[in-house]
């Protein structure tokens, strides 16, 4: 609720009058002074203009406003919070997976859809193929470490992981003709 801006005042005889202020004013970019609504609009302007610029910490502080600015302004909160729980999650997962090589992480963001929903998914689903795929190739890589020629690698791949693990199995494949060669020659010896 507004302050009803009543202030005291004397008119030319010296009386007391009641006079109501103008609304509370400051200057806006080009050196106009700006109403109270206006101060409002420009508040939900400058965080819209921080989470453009990927701030999403900012919010905006314009107090229980009655009405759409009001609305307005909860909304564009809301919207700000969902973006800085969706971003922060995904930026767990890629740290988590693509740095410190924690396999398996997944994004939790709770009551999101469309395409928060979407997004989250699909940072899940490339974190769980990218998990699978590393972790099946290391079971292969070690079995041939310890001398086990009988394991390949199986997990479904695209792309370069396509290649590495095509270049493994070839390899494995290589290993083992190899050994059995090697037993065929002793053997007859």
């Amino acid at each position: 609720m507004q302050p009803n801006n009543i202030a005291a005042t004397k008119d030319k005889n010296g009386n007391g009058a009641s006079k109501k202020k103008p609304p509370s004013r400051r200057r806006g970019a080009d050196g106009n002074h700006l109403d109270v609504r206006e101060m409002q609009l420009q508040a939900i302007l400058e965080v819209l203009k921080a989470v453009k610029a990927g701030n999403f910490s900012a919010r905006v502080g314009i107090g229980e406003v009655p009405g759409t600015i009001g609305q307005i302004a909860d909304e564009v909160n809301d919207v700000v919070q969902q973006l800085q729980t969706v971003g922060s999650e995904i930026t767990r997962v890629a740290r988590e997976v693509g740095t410190e090589g924690k396999l398996g992480a997944q994004a939790e963001v709770q009551g999101v859809s469309g395409t928060w929903k979407d997004l989250t998914d699909n940072v899940n689903v490339l974190a769980g193929n990218l998990t699978n795929q590393v972790r099946n190739i290391a079971v292969v890589t070690t079995a041939v470490a310890n001398g086990d020629l009988s394991k390949q690698i199986t997990v479904e791949a695209k792309g370069e992981i396509l290649e590495l693990k095509n270049t493994i199995n070839k390899m494995v494949e290589q290993l083992r003709t190899f050994a059995r060669s090697r037993r065929r020659g002793r053997s007859s010896s």
